[in-house]
Formats: structure tokens, sequence, C-alpha cells
């Protein structure tokens, strides 16, 4: 057997969604796709993960039209990308039609190695996807998600893995997404996968811990010969080890890569200027903690958990989530945190935290999450919050897409003239309100990218912030105010918003391009003060209205749904009775304390 190590670069996706919250623009990695191209690397990794939603939501770009571009700029080396099973690029399971002409056309459009997971290793939600890579004729390979809880054993890998390759897997990954394996894990876990299955073993351990470069020691020791690495200027941290320094490690060994040392420098010089540009995205929470052995969060999490806080001016109580995860987790039955089971669980913790009471409030994603939406969990969930979430309804047993009826010639139907192509159908299935608008902005011609925010400030051109109130006590002549700062808008024309209340009043507050006070006017929504005045804890967005005017409804009965850091929840009627006044619409912005809908 080849001693030869191949190395997988992950600068192009992984390395910068662990690091800058996904941000990198197309336009930064082109004029260095030659020289990658030239390296020798056996995939480069380049789409997929959360790269799809970072193009649509904030980049501006067409996904697709990113990956075609490079496929184009990198034609000698093949491309990878990350697909998430049923759950494709998403936040749900898609529909079995979805999954096929989505890999279909993720490989026509240039991915040849697809490396697919499913977020609690629930293999049912990986056969679809497994299957239609294996049509497109391109490289399946099956993923174990690792992670550490009193379920997820070395015989269940080895089953698992067994089970991948029943399914056509040519080769098995082992995906590390928090950084939770250790060197002797790494050895006994690749030894085993080798000795059980008769296909390559790749290895895809993120720095968290700092004990990455160690893990790919001993992996290679064991008989791994394909190992995950990132360009320098992208590496350590929640990332990943250095592709220079593993490449420096094999050298002029049994293992040596072949690599040269000198080009992949150049690379490097070249991404770390690259990085300068996107510094107003870097968190000190992406640096190497031990801590992540105890708290689990993987590196893309904890930098976006750390970018999102941020926007609410929340980060102080980071630390406090961190702690809430594990629990969280525990008490979901232990799913490996990876996305999208990473953001169910971050996102509870972060209502749990910020609204001063665990389960206070419960996202529709845990919920359906408890209810089987998303398979089985590893382990038993906490009964008393089962009951809570969903009351007297029946957990699903079966595969979830099963449930689902074939979606695309609806989505079609639905999306109508502003999809061009199939790609832009899909685009819109992945997420239907935010790419119906990005297609509506292609087709208008405003397409504009989020501003990139710089180092030394951020708050001149960020988005409005979403999270718990900056609170102060303001004292003019002896009277007191109770101001709390709710919001800060994006600098439109020259003028910023700030959202605030003052002394329990909401006020809209605007300044100029210096930060000199233009003037100001009452917000239209008043203060919630009585049991059937319907408010909420998060700010977010008004994503539906359940309920009209008129209707009679019952204490606990949902009526509208809100979201908040990618996460839809429900708000419940505290009373029984009447809905007397809805003072929101659909796509309306609200803050906490607001009433929002009244009940008599």
């Amino acid at each position: 057997m080849s001693q030869k190590i191949n190395v997988t670069d992950v600068v192009l996706r992984d390395g910068h969604q662990s690091l800058i919250a996904t941000r990198m623009r197309t336009e930064d990695m082109l004029p260095i796709c030659g020289k990658l191209d030239s390296i020798g690397f056996y995939s480069l990794e380049a789409w997929g993960g959360a790269t799809f939603d970072a193009c649509v939501r904030f980049l501006k770009e067409d996904p697709w039209e990113r990956l075609s571009t490079l496929k184009e700029a990198l034609p000698n080396t093949p491309l990878q990308m990350l697909l998430r099973g049923q759950n494709l690029l998403g936040y749900r399971h898609y529909a079995d039609d979805v999954v096929e002409a989505f890999v279909y056309k993720a490989a026509a459009n240039g991915i040849d190695i697809f490396r697919v997971f499913d977020a609690l290793n629930d293999l049912r939600n990986l056969e679809t996807a497994m299957r239609a890579v294996k049509d497109a004729g391109k490289h399946a390979q099956g993923t174990i998600c690792y992670t550490v809880s009193p379920v997820h054993t070395l015989e269940l890998y080895v089953d698992q893995a067994k089970s991948l390759i029943d399914m056509g897997a040519d080769s098995i990954a082992i995906k590390d997404m928090a950084g939770l394996l250790t060197p002797y894990a790494t050895f006994d876990l690749v030894k085993a996968l080798i000795e059980a299955v008769d296909v390559p073993i790749h290895l895809h351990a993120h720095s968290t811990a700092g004990l990455a470069a160690q893990c790919h020691l001993k992996a290679v020791e064991a008989g791994c010969r394909h190992i995950d690495t990132c360009i320098s200027a992208f590496a350590g941290g929640t990332s990943h080890p250095a592709t220079e320094s593993f490449v420096a490690a094999m050298k002029d060994s049994e293992f040596d890569t072949g690599l040269d040392l000198e080009a992949l420098k150049e690379i490097g010089d070249y991404f770390h200027e690259v990085r300068k540009k996107y510094a107003g995205y870097e968190s000190e929470f992406t640096r190497e903690d031990v801590s992540v052995q105890i708290n689990q969060v993987p590196g893309g999490m904890m930098s976006n958990l750390a970018s999102q806080l941020k926007e609410q001016n929340a980060l102080g109580k980071i630390r406090e989530v961190f702690d809430e995860i594990p629990k969280v987790r525990a008490d979901l039955g232990y799913p490996p945190l990876v996305t999208p089971t990473s953001q169910i669980v971050g996102t509870q913790a972060v209502m749990n935290v910020l609204g001063g009471e665990r389960y206070k409030t419960i996202t529709n994603e845990v919920k359906r999450y408890l209810q089987g939406g998303y398979g089985h969990a590893p382990a038993a969930v906490d009964q008393a919050l089962l009951r809570q979430a969903i009351g007297n309804a029946q957990v699903e047993e079966g595969r979830p897409a099963d449930r689902l009826s074939p979606e695309m010639t609806r989505l079609k139907e639905k999306i109508g003239a502003l999809a061009k192509s199939d790609e832009d159908v899909l685009t819109y299935a992945m997420f239907p309100d935010l790419g119906e608008k990005f297609l509506q902005e292609r087709e208008a011609g405003t397409l504009k990218p989020e501003p990139i925010p710089s180092a030394a400030t951020t708050s001149a051109n960020r988005p409005v912030t979403e999270g718990v109130p900056t609170e102060f006590v303001i004292d003019v002549h002896g009277e007191s105010y109770e101001v709390q700062i709710t919001g800060v808008g994006s600098n439109d024309g020259g003028k910023r918003r700030v959202y605030l209340t003052l002394d329990g009043m909401p006020e809209e507050v605007v300044f100029d391009a210096k930060d000199q006070f233009v003037g100001g006017e009452k917000a239209g929504r008043a203060r919630a003060t009585e049991p059937g005045h319907v408010t909420t804890s998060m700010p977010g967005n008004i994503v539906d209205v359940l309920v009209g005017e008129g209707d009679e409804i019952k204490e606990g009965q949902a009526v509208l749904i809100t979201e908040a850091m990618k996460m839809e929840t429900e708000i419940q009627a505290r009373i029984s009775g009447i809905v007397k006044a809805i003072h929101v619409v659909k796509g309306d912005r609200v803050t906490p304390g607001e009433v929002l809908l009244e009940i008599g």
C-alpha cells in the first residue's frame, strides 16, 4: 500500500467559515486559483457547508456561479463539497426529488467529491444523497460525525462505517468538527476503521483544542493516507492545522506528501493579505481553547455564534452560552454539534441564557427535532422537555423524508419567472424567503453585499442588531430616565437610525454621518404591560402572523412566528380571549417589550 499522504486543502471553504464567519468573497479566491491548481492537492474543498447561505444572505453572490467559476479556474484539481445529506445546504429535510436535483446540479457545475454526512449520524438520512452521487458518476464519501458521549463508542463508529460501505461509499471520512479527537483516540479509531473496511479513510480535524496536528500524526501512524489541512493564513484556532506545517512534518519521511513547500508559502502569503481585509469579522473566540473538550462547540459554530452575539450586544454572555450548550445537548440526547444540530442547540442555549429562564421559549427547530423531524436522537431525550415542547403529539419513528411529497414541481411554480434555471429553483428551495429576495434583487439589478466592517469599529455599517438591549440610566436636572438601546440600523443615505426605549416607550432616533443627532420620533408600538399584550423576548423579524382580529384563541396557542439567528420561534398567547388588535405584519422588525398583538 502506498505510504504517500494525500492532502485536501480547505481554505476556500472551512478555513474562512471557521475564522471569519464564511465571509470570503469569490473575488478574493480567483487571483490565487492558478497557483492552488498547480500544487497537486488530492482535492480542494470549495463549496457546501455555510458557503451557500453566506453567498445568498450576506455576500449577494450566486453560489452556483461561484462553483462554476471556481471549477473553470481550477481545472486540474478535484473540487469537493460538504453536503448535509437530506438537509442539503439548508436547515430542514427536503424531499428526495430535491436532493436528487441538487446533487445532479452540483455535479454538473463542478463538484467531483461529495462528503455526505448527517448531523445525527442517522444513516437513513444519507441514503438518497449517496445514491444520487453514485448515479451522477461522482465520488461518494460517507462521513461519520465524531463526538463524545455515553453512547458514541468505537463499536458504533465501526458499524456506521460498514453501513456506509453498503450504501456504496467510495471512502470514509472522520469529521471532527469540534476538535474533540485526542491523539490516541484518533489512532484507535483510524486503526479500527482500516481493519473493518476496504476503502480509504480521510481525517478532517479542527484545531480548536490545539490537538489536531498531533491527531494527524497518530492517524498517519495508524494507516490514514488522506488528511485535511488549511493554508496557514486561515489555519489554527477553530480552523485546521496548517498545510505548510503538515507538509514540512512529512517531508523526507516514508509519508512525504510530495508537495512543494515554497509554492505553498506563496499561497499562504497571498491569503495573509486577504485576511486583513476581513479583520472586522475576527473574534477572540476562534482561538485555540482546550475548553472545547467540555463545551464541544465546533469551529464554524463558535465563530458564527460570537458574530451573532456581537451583533446582539450580548457578547459578554458568550461564556454563559458555552456553559449552557452541553446541558442543552444532553437534554436533546447528545446530538453531534454540526449543522444543523449545532444551530439548533446553540440557538436554544442562547435563548435559555438571554431569556433568563431555561426553555421559557423553545424554538420551532427544537420542537421539530424532538418530534423526530430530523431523525433518531442518538440517546434518550429529556422527557419533561419533550412533553413541554410537543405536548401529546406523537414522536415520528420513520425516515423523516418519507413523509415529504415531491417538491420540485411546486417550487418551480411558486418561484415562477424569477427562476432562470433549475439552479435558481434550488436556491429558492434552500431558503424560500431569502432566496426569493435574492432573485428579485438580481432581477432588479440591486444586489448589494453587506459592507465589510472595519477592525476598529463595526457599528456604523452593521445591519440592525438582534439581542438583549443595552441598558443605562441618564440623570438630567435631577430626573432619571431609563434607556434601552434595542437596535442599530445600517448607514443609509448618510443617516443612521438607532432604536431605543425611553422610560418604556419605543423611540426611533436618527444620526447623520458624523453621528450628530438629526431627529427622532415615537415608534409605532406601545410597551407591553398586560397579560394580553403579546411581545417577544428576542429581537428579530416577523415570519408569519397566525391569527386575525376577532379570532378566539386559547392560552398557549401560537399567534406569531419570529426569526432570530436564522431560527424560527413561535410566540404563544399567555391568556385565552379574543384578538383585539394586531400591530405587526410579515417582515416587520420587532424588539423585546413591544406590544405586537393584543388579546382581551
